[in-house]
């Protein structure tokens, strides 16, 4: 480990190297290459017996035996990993060449096992080297240097690689073999029935890349319950780097080959000559492919049929193909066959549009896809369930006529309790509730309908017509899926997007469209006015705009609001600008000047209250405050404000007895910390049961005499930076603890970000990022950025700001060029395994880089309609088509239900419980009753409540209360949706490499905000 505690460059691959050195039996070959240069190991059961542990001795704690369960797993896995390859040469590819049975050509044998003999060696080296290991197991523990050791090697991945590219080839060669050979066929049933398992060759073939996600779970369980002083610690994690490093390669690999495939598929069934050298265009990208139910209605809106359709999003083209999955059951049974496709209808996807419920058709003329030819009009017509439409209508029409009505009651002379203008209000307002809930039922029963717009042929006199088209997807997940695929693939097309990335792979391929965030839009910060502020910070505050579509949810930006601080340059104060993110494009809806420039910002969460914390909260009526925001000023004070509006009311003001410029914030546990300019962190902690901070319990860490760059909260520590140094502070005790993170004294720390077991670190000087570990704090791998790519001036560029963002470092420099990095996600050490530079460059310093994300509603994910059953609509129908409402009465009541049937109405009120209270007497055609009135509170029920209001059950019961009982009795797991985007400032905008028509840099004194939108992920 000595050349990784020197922090030198390349330290990690020495630190790799010197792992690998330690096993003797694993030395690398004398010619300096991997490629192409395998071993011809035969493990010998007498001279290499199969590694196995001896019995746990007495003692062992539970993490221990937890341990070498995992060991044991482990072991199990290689064995099988190493048999399965031998098992495939010893009963397919040996018999198969022998000259007696001379069933395939041996070139053809060769290509279905292709590389299947170079996978048996490397698992036959890791298994000699496993049992060497095992067999002192009680007095080393160790084993995560082997997996650094085995698969950390190039001719793994390649051997791998090849193996997977050469897959569907093998299944093809396999098809094609049992069609024309029943002697093969006849030969894959013996073979299959005489396997221990009866497994299949598909199923053989499939096992060795499904090996790696287990090894990967193995070492997550192994490292949680290896202590952080274990002498394993690190090894395993840097093994869960390089397995995760791997097969996400491998994943690439298989998407890559899958995609080809596919295409393929539909390129020999194209009769278009254009789409056909579409398809085979080194260009061309297959971003998402799906089986969906086609769905062709009546001219009533009636479903008539559907049928399974394979649809094919390209990077400019949609396809829609019919999808036959018939052959011969003998081979199926052995081989995936693989599906044909006839294509039946493609269409350019700019063209190609995404209706929501409740969207109006375009200009155009829109066309439904039916049954019958005759039945194509311009009206509008119902798809999906066209009941709730119909009724949708008809509440529409009875809102029109209700207004009417109270137009009318305004009119009237008298003045009478339960005829007057109140209650005609309460009537629109409980119709326009209604119309509301009848607009969730469709947007309900919409979640799993996908319907585009298609161009079609012109009619006969030369408009252009679209043609509806209905998909049912699989799950409301896929069409989320589906509507955010479209909507990158459109932003894709955009000239900023094309070619808007450059890799540096050492294969020289370009990056694909969908392989890189896609740059968004741009957003103007501060006014021409205020061009002299320097963009400081920004922040997200998240919140849920429930009046989003389905549709526009899956496509828009995370929801809530940005704010963006500035301050400095030439004036003495400070700005803050809020962006609402809850529309297509983010807008500006209020400016804040503060007295002070800003420096900082950290959006504070609100903590989960305790059992005790919450009996206090019932019994106190004080407003919760929610999650706040906090903003560091120069002038040394820290105000405190509200997120859950646009207010922005000042709820508190934290200041320090220095009066030091705040240039940093970072919440931690019930603290604050600050990082001030006069090399001090002030910590500032709540009072027990309060929300905000104690003005008087701040407390002074000092660290040196250079400014505290930055913060980092790390568990329960925060890790500060002052010039070289940086000190990690443990929670509530204020401990601290400091290493050197630079040789140069000079070179202070100006940016860190964490992932995994490791922290990245920018310096104020130098182009040079150091990668530390989180517990053992020793340098791992150092990068210098100035050599990753040409566009760059070498000596004259520093790192400006940092970002960790799913597998993706971002580093912004002083030229204003991004570069991206990708890096591990799990538990393991976040090392660079590649680099992608940007080609959308600020004029100037990346003045910062942001990550936002929210969450979509769960309840966009449920498939369920807010109606009770399965059927939509079926609630509240008769056999006849009438529509029924059960009525509702106290059980405590004394009235006894009316003995005689009425015709069952729905309650029309939303606000009036009673029309008692209001003046006049009770328009009614009943005697007047000598009783007085009953109170409005009463159970009882009054002559005008059955005569105006025919008293049922509440709608909002009648359409919601039913069915969360029904969701409470099995609440499955679901799945998490999260839409996530980037923010890079800095002033102007430009293109790297960019045509000469367009302008090098777009007004380099404004202050500008680019915006990078990531696909969708999913999580549990």
């Amino acid at each position: 480990m000595k050349a990784a505690r020197n922090g030198t460059k390349d330290s990690f691959e020495k630190t790799k190297l010197a792992m690998f050195r330690k096993v003797s039996f694993l030395q690398r070959k004398e010619t300096g290459t991997e490629t192409g240069s395998y071993m011809d190991v035969s493990v010998s059961d007498l001279k290499h017996p199969p590694p196995q542990l001896s019995p746990m001795p007495e003692g062992l704690s539970s993490q221990q035996v937890l341990i070498e369960c995992c060991v044991c797993h482990v072991i199990l896995a290689i064995y099988s990993m190493s048999s399965r390859p031998f098992f495939f040469s010893q009963e397919y590819q040996k018999p198969l060449l022998e000259p007696p049975n001379l069933i395939l050509n041996h070139k053809k044998v060769r290509q279905i096992f292709y590389r299947m003999q170079e996978i048996h060696q490397c698992h036959s080296m890791f298994q000699i080297a496993l049992a060497s290991r095992v067999a002192e197991w009680d007095h080393s523990e160790k084993i995560g240097d082997l997996f650094v050791a085995s698969f950390s090697k190039s001719m793994v991945l390649n051997a791998y690689s090849d193996y997977i590219n050469n897959f569907t080839n093998a299944m093809a060669l396999i098809k094609k073999a049992c069609m024309s050979k029943p002697v093969f066929l006849d030969f894959l049933k013996k073979k299959q029935a005489s396997s221990p398992d009866r497994i299949t060759l598909y199923g053989l073939m499939v096992k060795p890349i499904q090996r790696f996600p287990q090894f990967i779970l193995l070492l997550q369980d192994m490292l949680k319950n290896t202590p952080r002083s274990h002498t394993d610690r690190l090894p395993l994690q840097l093994a869960l780097t390089e397995l995760e490093t791997l097969a996400e390669k491998l994943n690439e690999q298989k998407r890559l080959a899958d995609q080809e495939a596919e295409i393929q598929q539909i390129a020999h069934s194209v009769g278009d000559r254009n789409l056909n050298k579409l398809l085979n265009s080194e260009q061309r990208q297959l971003s998402q492919c799906e089986l969906l139910t086609e769905i062709v209605y009546g001219d009533k809106g009636q479903i008539l049929k559907s049928k399974e359709r394979k649809v094919f999003l390209l990077n400019d083209t949609l396809i829609c193909a019919n999808v036959n999955l018939k052959g011969p059951p003998d081979i199926s049974s052995l081989v995936p066959l693989g599906p044909k496709y006839t294509v039946k209808w493609c269409a350019p996807l700019l063209q190609t549009q995404v209706v929501e419920v409740g969207q109006d058709s375009p200009q155009s003329v829109v066309t439904s896809r039916r049954h019958s030819s005759t039945s194509n009009t311009t009206s509008k017509i119902f798809l999906g369930p066209p009941r709730l439409y119909q009724e949708l209508e008809e509440l529409q029409h009875d809102l029109a006529v209700v207004k009417e009505v109270s137009l009318l009651v305004g009119t009237l002379n008298g003045t009478y309790q339960n005829l007057n203008s109140t209650v005609s209000q309460d009537w629109c307002l409980a119709l326009q509730r209604l119309i509301r809930l009848k607009e969730e039922e469709i947007q309900s029963a919409d979640k799993c309908r996908l319907r585009l717009s298609v161009p079609g042929r012109p009619d006969k006199s030369g408009h252009p017509v679209s043609i509806m088209v209905v998909f049912n997807t699989p799950s409301p997940l896929s069409k989320i899926s589906w509507v955010n695929r479209l909507h990158l693939a459109k932003i894709a097309q955009r000239q900023e997007n094309t070619l808007g990335w450059e890799s540096a792979e050492e294969d020289g391929r370009k990056k694909g469209p969908f392989s890189c965030p896609l740059l968004t839009c741009r957003l103007p910060v501060f006014s021409s006015k205020t061009h002299t502020l320097k963009l400081e910070a920004a922040l997200h505050s998240p919140s849920q705009y429930s009046l989003l579509g389905f549709c526009t949810v899956s496509t828009s930006l995370p929801q809530g609001y940005l704010w963006v601080a500035g301050g400095g340059g030439s004036s003495n104060h400070g700005q803050v600008e809020i962006f609402s993110l809850n529309r297509a494009t983010p807008r500006l809806v209020k400016t804040v000047p503060l007295r002070a420039p800003v420096l900082c910002l950290e959006y504070v969460k609100e903590p989960c209250p305790s059992e005790e914390e919450r009996e206090a909260e019932k019994t106190q009526t004080a407003a919760k405050i929610g999650n706040i925001i906090c903003v560091g000023l120069q002038d040394g004070s820290i105000h405190v404000y509200s997120s859950v509006d646009t207010a922005v009311q000042c709820l508190l003001t934290l200041v320090n007895a220095d009066s030091s410029p705040v240039l940093c914030l970072k919440y931690s546990l019930a603290f604050l910390f600050a990082g001030l300019a006069n090399g001090k962190v002030a910590v500032y902690h709540r009072r027990t049961g309060e929300r905000l901070w104690d003005v008087d319990s701040c407390r002074l860490v000092s660290l040196g005499s250079q400014p505290v760059c930055t913060l980092l909260t790390l568990e329960e520590a925060v890790w500060a930076s002052c010039a070289n140094q940086v000190t990690v502070i443990q929670g509530s005790s204020l401990n601290t603890e400091s290493f050197q993170a630079h040789s140069d004294p000079g070179n202070s720390v100006s940016h860190m970000v964490h992932s995994g077991a490791g922290v990245w670190m920018a310096f104020t000087w130098g182009s040079s990022i150091h990668l530390f570990h989180t517990e053992t704090l020793e340098p791992l791998q150092e990068v210098k950025i100035s050599t990753r790519t040409t566009h760059l001036t070498p000596g004259q560029v520093s790192v400006s700001s940092l970002l960790i963002c799913q597998g993706l470092l971002w580093v912004g420099t002083s030229q204003g060029i991004i570069l991206t990095f990708p890096v591990p996600t799990l538990e393991g050490i976040p090392k660079i395994t590649g680099h992608v530079m940007s080609l959308n460059a600020h004029c100037g310093p990346v003045d910062f880089l942001m990550s936002i994300s929210s969450t979509l509603a769960s309840d966009l994910l449920r498939r369920d309609s807010v109606l009770n059953g399965s059927e939509e609509g079926n609630v509240g129908r008769d056999e006849g088509g009438q529509r029924l409402e059960h009525s509702s009465y106290p059980q405590d009541s004394q009235t006894p239900p009316p003995t005689e049937e009425k015709p069952k109405r729905l309650l029309l009120q939303y606000r009036l419980h009673s029309t008692c209270q209001l003046p006049g007497k009770v328009l009614t055609a009943q005697p007047e009753q000598g009783s007085p009135r009953a109170p409005h509170d009463s159970l009882e029920h009054s002559p005008e409540h059955s005569s105006i209001y025919e008293v049922n059950e509440d709608p909002d019961v009648w359409v919601r209360g039913r069915p969360r009982e029904r969701v409470k009795e099995v609440e499955p797991r679901r799945s998490k949706v999260t839409s996530t985007a980037i923010f890079s400032g800095g002033r102007g905008y430009r293109r790297i490499a960019q045509l000469a028509s367009v302008d090098p840099c777009s007004d380099s004194t404004e202050n500008t905000l680019l915006v990078w939108q990531l696909p969708l992920t999913l999580s549990q």
